[in-house]
């Protein structure tokens, strides 16, 4: 891993472990203070400031810092915590959604929208469990959890063509399969 110092590019911050040990034990207090003030819950900061670490552990060889740290960390720190939220809101925004419609349905009576979306939900699943298993897991990763492609790409260790070419194939796959379901996945899914 190479931290790089400010103004001279030569000299590495972080050659070992026990370097590592040392940044981690230096900033995880004011991180985690910042990732509080981000997302006011203190078990979700520390969370978003391990997994800032993490990342920098797991992609030491391929990280050259050459401004300091602290400003590093702090920015990874941001981001990170940036990323949660976005991802809590669409999260809430669905649950949302999904209630309004279960609430719409039951006021109206409208048993055969409950019955084509349980129908839906269990093609949906026999149609996923059905591509092949990279397929599954980057469709996963894409819709469900929401990860860019050069998020997919990195956490499955991949290129982000592969991730593309991964992602068209279950698009197709679960068309045909889904054909009947198409105009109510395409709003479900966003397709």
């Amino acid at each position: 891993m190479e931290f790089m110092n400010p103004g001279n590019t030569a000299a590495p911050v972080i050659e070992n472990s026990l370097t590592f040990e040392q940044v981690f034990k230096t900033h995880f207090k004011g991180l985690h203070a910042y990732a509080c003030t981000l997302l006011k819950d203190e078990v979700m900061a520390e969370e978003m400031v391990q997994n800032v670490f993490c990342k920098l552990w797991e992609k030491s060889g391929d990280i050259k810092i050459k401004q300091s740290v602290s400003g590093y960390l702090y920015r990874a720190v941001y981001h990170e915590c940036i990323n949660y939220l976005r991802h809590q809101k669409v999260k809430a925004t669905h649950q949302a959604h999904t209630k309004y419609q279960m609430s719409n349905d039951h006021d109206t009576g409208n048993a055969s929208g409950k019955v084509m979306l349980r129908e839906l939900e269990e093609k949906l699943e026999a149609a996923l469990m059905a591509l092949p298993e990279k397929c599954r897991t980057v469709f996963q990763l894409s819709r469900f959890e929401e990860l860019k492609y050069q998020e997919i790409a990195d956490r499955l260790d991949i290129s982000i063509k592969t991730v593309e070419n991964q992602m068209g194939k279950a698009l197709r796959l679960l068309r045909l399969n889904l054909v009947d379901f198409l105009p109510l996945l395409l709003i479900l899914l966003h397709l």
